[in-house]
């Protein structure tokens, strides 16, 4: 199997199986190529949108109140109108984190760190929940990023040809598995430093399986970062501005801190959305 010099695996890096068969991927977000700060609109034009002002101002007292380790503030936008929606939308804007969960929820970090927007589609597409959360990141993704995976990798009796360093990796991964947990430091395994043969990366990839959340993050550059199917172990990928993958790791953690926004940024927030309310008191 061709894999590039960094030990890439995903789409396109794999042939066709010869039984016809091919690996299939989660498909990553996208419409996060430039970062475009919000269009405001005047103090005269948001005459009678209150309830979109309200929401905001609640919004700025949970990122007062924010503290690590805290449960996220929830703020549910259904008793919005369209035009209170709106004014919602253009101060919240995008940011660098985009989400997909599951086939279901959707999460947009807002350009204020630590604002979450996050949504749920129902049959047929239709939009089921419309919130707000306020933290490091969405509980709600959070909460089924590993419903249902594994505890621990099984290791096999017997290795495929060509699979020689996987082996001491299932037993690293095993043993930070069951270290994670509040306060503990996430564990990387850089594979682009590692040797390994093509045959390595393609085993291990199938034996943690696929997860259920994909995270584009562009605030460390362009970074894709992926839940597997055995719990607290993700693929974290770097790449440049060529698409070329440039650091291809396995971190075993709750969350890997390129996703997460940090308490210094969330406090800046607050101070960036009253300065913004400000101008409509």
């Amino acid at each position: 199997m061709a894999i590039d010099s960094f030990g890439s695996v995903g789409p396109g890096s794999q042939p066709a199986e010869a039984d016809g068969g091919e690996l299939q991927y989660m498909e990553m977000p996208k419409g996060m190529i430039t970062f475009a700060r919000p269009i405001l609109p005047e103090r005269e034009d948001v005459a009678g949108l209150q309830a979109a002002l309200a929401v905001l101002s609640a919004v700025a007292d949970s990122l007062a109140a924010f503290s690590p380790g805290r449960p996220n503030a929830v703020h549910d936008l259904a008793g919005l109108d369209n035009a209170n929606l709106a004014l919602v939308d253009q101060v919240l804007g995008e940011g660098e984190v985009s989400v997909i969960c599951g086939g279901d929820m959707q999460a947009q970090e807002s350009v204020l760190a630590g604002v979450w927007r996050v949504r749920r589609t129902g049959p047929e597409g239709r939009l089921a929940s419309d919130t707000i959360e306020v933290g490091a990141f969405p509980s709600a993704v959070m909460a089924q990023a590993f419903a249902g995976s594994r505890e621990a990798l099984a290791a096999p009796a017997v290795y495929p040809a060509g699979v020689f360093n996987a082996p001491p990796l299932i037993a690293e991964i095993n043993e930070h598995i069951r270290r994670t947990g509040p306060g503990v430091e996430p564990h990387a395994i850089n594979l682009s430093l590692l040797p390994h043969t093509e045959e390595d990366l393609v085993f291990l990839d199938r034996l943690l399986g696929e997860g259920s959340v994909a995270i584009l993050s562009r605030g460390y550059g362009n970074c894709r970062v992926t839940t597997t199917a055995t719990r607290d172990v993700w693929w974290v990928r770097f790449y440049n501005s060529t698409e070329a993958l440039i650091l291809n790791t396995i971190e075993v953690t709750a969350l890997p801190q390129v996703a997460s926004a940090a308490p210094e940024d969330i406090a800046d927030s607050h101070g960036r959305l009253i300065e913004i309310l400000e101008v409509y008191r």
